[in-house]
């Protein structure tokens, strides 16, 4: 096989290139300054010759998409649209889309389906759904959008790194307890996203949306506490509070548990237990190197 990710100097981007050059496969990684993927002539360049693309390359500043949300939906609708334009001009090329568990309102009572009605409450969540759209509408055979949420990894700031840093500064540390959702290990969704490719280029995955999380659910309070126990700090200096106490400019989902029954129509296992995850992601990140 042969893939191309986009926005591969990212969190995730590194490890699915990482992943994937473990597996032996033929990765061409591109950072977001190697390649535009607004850039109809420059995206359909790059795709050419490749029979899996996947796009990790996105607006992430969930709230600086409040104050911008057209340049937002630039690089996370128009841009995933332009890849599928290309990949549409390929016979069997392939397209995964990350997607986000924000185009959902987080009202729900129980997992959201892959074929739940979406409705996100910030601008973030609608540039992303947009791509979403774009996906489906042009590449509706061979586009595969994979929604995630709650990343940590090696590669990038996130929650996890976060708390841990913030350990050595101060001795309590005062965590949301009314969000709940799935800590999912950048590693592994790369595992699942690589699996699904391989199962799409078989025949056997059927196109449309998938949700790459963790098993189980947490609130963010748990997975500090989570974070220290295992780190061996006190999880006692974790204290709960509720998000009226960290107002943000973007208003977040208070349910982002996402559905995972899709997997089996692909073949493809679920993700681990997100504790099981974070064991084995905060192991790796002590002794220094990558878990495949």
């Amino acid at each position: 096989m042969s893939w191309l990710i986009t926005g591969a100097g990212g969190m995730l981007g590194r490890d699915l290139t990482e992943v994937l050059l473990a597996r032996g496969v033929e990765v061409t990684a591109l950072t977001r300054t190697e390649l535009d993927i607004t850039d109809p002539a420059a995206v359909r360049s790059a795709v050419a010759g490749h029979e899996v693309v996947l796009n990790a390359a996105a607006w992430t500043d969930v709230d600086g998409a409040e104050t911008d949300e057209a340049a937002a939906t630039r690089i996370n609708g128009d841009g995933p649209r332009q890849l599928a334009r290309a990949c549409a001009e390929q016979p069997g090329t392939v397209l995964i889309q990350v997607s986000t568990d924000y185009v959902f309102p987080g009202d729900a009572g129980q997992p959201y389906r892959h074929d739940a009605p979406t409705s996100p409450v910030n601008a973030y969540g609608r540039s992303k759904l947009a791509g979403e759209q774009a996906v489906a509408e042009v590449l509706p055979e061979r586009g595969y959008t994979v929604r995630t949420a709650w990343l940590y990894g090696a590669h990038g700031r996130n929650f996890v790194s976060t708390m841990l840093g913030l350990a050595e500064q101060r001795e309590t540390l005062d965590v949301v307890d009314d969000q709940r959702g799935q800590p999912t290990w950048t590693r592994a969704l790369s595992a699942q996203l690589a699996d699904l490719g391989v199962a799409a280029l078989a025949g056997r995955a059927p196109a449309g949306a998938y949700h790459g999380t963790a098993t189980d659910t947490a609130t963010w309070y748990d997975l500090a506490r989570a974070a220290f126990e295992l780190t061996g700090l006190d999880p006692e200096r974790i204290r709960p509070t509720t998000s009226e106490k960290f107002v943000r400019p973007a208003k977040r989902p208070a349910y982002s548990v996402l559905d995972h029954g899709r997997w089996a129509d692909a073949g493809v296992p679920v993700q681990p237990h997100w504790r099981v995850q974070l064991n084995e992601a905060l192991q790796s990140m002590k002794a220094g190197r990558p878990q495949a």
